[in-house]
């Protein structure tokens, strides 16, 4: 790299990737002194001026004026100092230039160095901050290639890390594929930043319905709470403040579209939108569609209900496996132990004569199958 090579570098560092200038050359002076030192095997101490107009770099010993002289490489006598310049007193610093005559090349090697390493540490750090801030967001990228560990998805700018167990288990990945992911962390390590991304958090089934949905994107819409057993089923809890606005028919959409390209996106996965309430028993009777829900019972010091639904509704209630009641209590926060209305009979928790919850449960909550 030529001195001119070197000045222009610095300038266009200064410009296009915001690293000052000064502190380059500082840099760059710190490593031409550990350079002069190892190949020219001085332990004097040095200083290496390197001239911003000019590019020319020069190293001049600093040494101490002294009486006696006990290391010529760090100590110079008063008498020797004044043949320099009568001016020089005891205690004073003299500098004397000691560039050597190959000192060229090597500088120009280790300026090198130092303006490549400074371009790759500003640019890891822009990427991280570009990143950081889409952190808990929703990107689109392109699957790459895949070993046992990780899918790597390209975003642009850097490589994403899909690890296996934030994978969907209905989804097999390509190379070439593009695929919406959440971005889960963003850190730095000493070989750059580090972007992670899953398909499975519950965070990116809120950002696609933020796309889906404009009522959800202007804050019309909230979404309260999410569970999700990423592949299968997902239960998403919505309320409107405005008692005009209907927030489950907000986020279904005409004839279901709104709904239907998340699904589709999610590679078929089941969506219950249901509506949130303040009132737990409403709410509870809302997270268990698509089942219709008689009564609840509420236990608020141990935060735990217990439901009664008529028999024939009871394996729907439950779900498959008990994922219905269990994505139920997840997105309620709340316990939730089922009963047929036959069993709540006998238990004497239920009569004929109780006042169903039906009309509670029979909101437009969304479940496609």
């Amino acid at each position: 790299m030529k001195s001119s090579e070197l000045l222009d570098a610095l300038t266009i560092l200064e410009k296009e990737k915001g690293i000052s200038k000064d502190i380059i050359v500082e840099a760059i002076e710190a490593a031409l002194i550990s350079a002069y030192k190892r190949n020219f095997h001085q332990a004097q101490n040095v200083r290496v001026d390197f001239n911003q107009d000019t590019g020319s770099i020069r190293v001049f010993a600093r040494k101490d004026v002294v009486e006696e002289v006990e290391d010529s490489r760090l100590e110079i006598s008063l008498e020797d100092a004044k043949d320099i310049d009568r001016q020089y007193e005891l205690e004073d610093i003299v500098e004397i230039e000691v560039t050597p005559r190959n000192f060229g090349r090597i500088a120009a090697q280790t300026a090198k160095q130092v303006v490549t390493q400074r371009v790759r540490e500003a640019e890891r750090g822009i990427i991280f901050s570009e990143f950081i801030e889409r952190e808990d967001d929703i990107m689109t990228g392109i699957v790459q290639r895949q070993d046992h560990r990780f899918i790597y998805v390209d975003l642009g700018r850097i490589e994403a890390l899909l690890p296996a167990g934030e994978q969907m288990p209905n989804e097999t990945y390509h190379s070439h594929d593009r695929i919406k992911v959440y971005v889960t962390k963003v850190e730095k390590t000493t070989k750059g930043p580090q972007v992670m991304v899953s398909r499975t958090h519950p965070g990116l089934l809120k950002r696609l319905f933020e796309l889906e949905v404009p009522e959800i994107f202007d804050g019309t819409v909230e979404v309260k709470s999410i569970s999700r057993e990423a592949g299968d089923r997902s239960k998403i809890a919505v309320h409107a403040e405005d008692p005009e606005v209907d927030p489950v028919g907000s986020c279904v959409g005409q004839r279901g579209q709104r709904v239907q390209a998340i699904v589709n996106e999610l590679k078929g996965e089941k969506i219950d939108i249901v509506s949130w309430s303040e009132d737990i028993v409403e709410y509870v009777a809302n997270a268990l569609s698509p089942s219709k829900v008689l009564k609840v019972n509420v236990d608020e010091e141990n935060k735990m209900t217990q439901v009664i639904v008529p028999d024939y509704q009871l394996s729907l209630a439950i779900g498959k496996r008990g994922q219905n009641a269990r994505l139920a209590a997840k997105l309620t926060g709340w316990k939730i132990d089922i009963k047929s209305q036959s069993e709540a009979e006998e238990l004497g928790i239920y009569s004929a004569d109780d006042a169903p919850l039906f009309e509670e449960n029979d909101a437009e909550d969304s479940e496609l199958d």
